[in-house]
């Protein structure tokens, strides 16, 4: 397996998409998201996974549980689960920031370019991940220096 390693920087400010799920594990989902000015991800709780974001660009305010924070560059933010969260764009410019769902919550390597692309589809994590399966180990009858059975 070779995992994922990127500037994580980079690529979530570089990214326009509202969310781009870039790697997905067992247990573990990384996906970019920017909200332009003005924009939210919408109330949601995730009854079953923790969730982190990280901020990278711009400014906003994080709802959790009904308690307002405010959020810049550098911030990070953690949503336990069952927590009703939402986050808001309040800056004139992108917010750009990037999230951990553990477990996963999005099919891996889809893009929704805009919040009503996301909304208008719902999918969900159908178990397929980044990376494939490690391949079948041959038994001691397919190894390759096995002769044809007669």
């Amino acid at each position: 397996m070779k995992g994922f390693v990127e500037d994580i920087e980079d690529l979530t400010v570089e990214n326009s998409a509202f969310r781009r799920v870039v790697y997905t594990g067992k247990h573990l989902q990384l996906v970019l998201m920017a909200l332009k000015a003005g924009e939210e991800i919408g109330a949601e709780t995730h009854v079953g996974n923790d969730q982190f974001f990280r901020v990278e660009k711009g400014k906003g305010e994080v709802w959790i549980d009904g308690e307002r924070t405010r959020i810049k560059r550098d911030d990070a933010i953690v949503v336990p689960a069952g927590a009703s969260h939402n986050i808001v764009n309040t800056g004139s410019k992108s917010l750009k920031f990037y999230t951990l769902y553990a477990p996963p919550q999005h099919r891996d390597g889809v893009v929704r370019a805009t919040r009503a692309d996301a909304a208008a589809v719902k999918e969900h994590f159908d178990g397929t991940t980044t990376e494939a399966p490690a391949p079948a180990r041959p038994t001691s009858r397919q190894g390759s220096n096995d002769k044809p059975a007669k």
